[in-house]
């Protein structure tokens, strides 16, 4: 199962001769045409979770950002960095994506470091990072419970952008909050109270 450097050159072999050495080079076309994604995925960095493998996408197909749980944090202003909210800002106003999906999944570690404040000391920006999501953890006690209340709160942060609330206002622009089970593969929609299976 574990990859060694070797394994994934032949993979980046596979690759080549799919997009770029055979009839239709979609890379030539991406690289003559540029990008022109209408989907836009907020994931995390988890290793197990790659939207466009899980999605079976093409190169050019998504504009994906990934963070540690897969946080959008709330619109700051300011001279700051702000990697996230850079990346929403090119999605949404400049490649003017029509599909926001943020997608969480299940044991998540952030999320974990986020119930386990017992581990604040042993890191320097991960206990910071995950605390932008302010969960009642009386409420609140395992991850992946947790990982669906994180999208919700996402997806409020979300809205504090004023170019996707208008976006969103005026039916340009979607935003799906969806989950992913490590375990079985299977996707939910949790824009309701109860996630169910896509």
């Amino acid at each position: 199962m574990e990859k060694t450097i070797a394994d994934i050159l032949e993979g980046y072999k596979k690759f080549r001769k799919k997009y770029a050495i055979c009839d239709k080079p979609i890379m030539e076309t991406l690289s003559s045409k540029g990008q022109n994604p209408k989907i836009m995925v907020v994931a995390c960095c988890d290793s197990r979770v790659d939207p466009a493998l899980i999605l079976q996408c093409d190169p050019g197909d998504l504009f994906v950002v990934r963070n540690v749980a897969n946080i959008i944090p709330p619109y700051e202003k300011d001279d700051m960095h702000h990697g996230t909210s850079a990346a929403l800002e090119f999605g949404v106003r400049f490649l003017r994506v029509s599909n926001l999906i943020i997608l969480g999944h299940s044991q998540c570690g952030g999320i974990e470091n986020l119930l386990n404040q017992d581990n604040i000391a042993e890191n320097d920006f991960i206990s910071n990072w995950v605390s932008l999501i302010d969960i009642d953890h009386a409420h609140q006690h395992d991850v992946d419970s947790c990982a669906k209340v994180s999208l919700k709160k996402s997806y409020e942060n979300c809205m504090t952008f004023p170019w996707i609330h208008e976006r969103v206002d005026n039916t340009t622009l979607a935003i799906h909050t969806w989950f992913f089970d490590i375990k079985t593969a299977k996707l939910f929609d949790c824009r309701d109270a109860e996630c169910k299976e896509v």
